[in-house]
């Protein structure tokens, strides 16, 4: 087969997984809702229930709702009647995954999990199963087919169980409220948790290290002090040291490419006034978020106390990077 052919093969894999999720959307959003709110009105955990790769699966969703601070616990469907159904509490909401409707192992656990009053929830890929009439909320994860080349392995249907899963999460986020502190103080060891936690102060470079120049400083002056202290820009501040404006490396590109005199210009005549700052106090993330998210992007930002005038230093996106984020 050709390459070209290999090439059309995964094309199609992926938009045909993506039509599923597609049309899935409408029909599992009101019992994903339903869900949410079972799970965050119990006080308790949830327990995740599968077999096989829906067992994979169910693993994942319970790691992301332990990660959204939501306590979940995976439990094989095969070892639970060997004692691991120690692990309920009465009321205990049961997430119970399978793509055919009829996994043994998952229909002899429904009359014990009657028992431990436990509420059912179904994410199940056959519509016709019996397993249906034994769940309090159904979430319908049929696929019109499986879409490797057999139309057997399992793809389009774990794709689609992963992102309902992912769907419940993101819900039961919302309803919380849960926020970026909440994550940081979940994740303190991980690079995502890093980032929320640092602020701006932390990596920045301080006043005392950046290139401080006047408005009516000579360019020539600017372009030394810049080489002296080769940090992407200088800072135009006043006697306060407020905040006036910044030369960069690109202005000073600029200026030489239009064939500018540098011993006939000032700082005034190429800095960028009321630049795009951050304060001092500002998590890392959002000094990310000026930086990145523009059409062009900005490498530096001056940092500015409470105030909104005083400048005490500069952040540059190469530091940031460098913080392994």
């Amino acid at each position: 087969m050709t390459e070209s052919n290999l090439k059309s093969i995964a094309s199609r894999i992926l938009l045909e997984e993506g039509q599923e999720l597609i049309d899935a959307a409408e029909r599992t959003s009101t019992n994903i809702v339903k869900a949410c709110d079972l799970i965050v009105n119990h006080p308790g955990k949830v327990v995740i229930l599968g077999m096989g790769k829906s067992g994979l699966i169910a693993q994942k969703i319970a790691a992301t709702l332990c990660s959204i601070g939501n306590k979940a616990v995976f439990l094989h469907a095969a070892e639970a009647s060997h004692g691991d159904l120690g692990i309920y509490a009465p009321g205990d909401p049961t997430i119970l995954i399978s793509k055919s409707g009829a996994t043994d192992e998952l229909v002899r656990l429904i009359p014990i999990l009657k028992e431990f009053n436990s509420p059912l929830i179904g994410i199940i890929g056959n519509m016709k199963s019996s397993l249906i009439a034994d769940m309090d909320i159904v979430i319908d994860a049929s696929v019109s087919k499986e879409v490797d080349p057999l139309g057997l392995v399992p793809t389009s249907s774990t794709t689609l169980t992963l992102a309902i899963g992912d769907a419940l999460a993101t819900v039961i986020m919302s309803h919380q409220g849960f926020k970026h502190e909440d994550f940081a103080k979940l994740h303190p060891a991980g690079d995502i948790g890093r980032r929320l936690r640092l602020t701006v102060q932390e990596i920045m470079m301080p006043i005392k290290d950046v290139a401080i120049v006047k408005r009516d400083d000579n360019l020539r002056k600017v372009v030394i002090d810049m080489t002296e202290k080769p940090f992407g820009a200088a800072l135009v501040l006043n006697n306060n040291g407020d905040l006036q404006g910044i030369v960069t490396e690109g202005d000073l590109r600029r200026c030489l490419a239009e064939n500018g005199d540098i011993d006939k210009m000032f700082a005034s005549d190429v800095m960028s006034v009321e630049p795009i700052n951050v304060n001092v106090k500002a998590p890392l993330r959002d000094a990310l978020l000026l930086m990145e998210e523009r059409k062009s992007q900005i490498s530096v930002l001056p940092v500015l106390e409470d105030d909104e005038k005083s400048c005490v230093g500069l952040l540059r996106l190469h530091d940031i990077y460098q913080t392994h984020l």
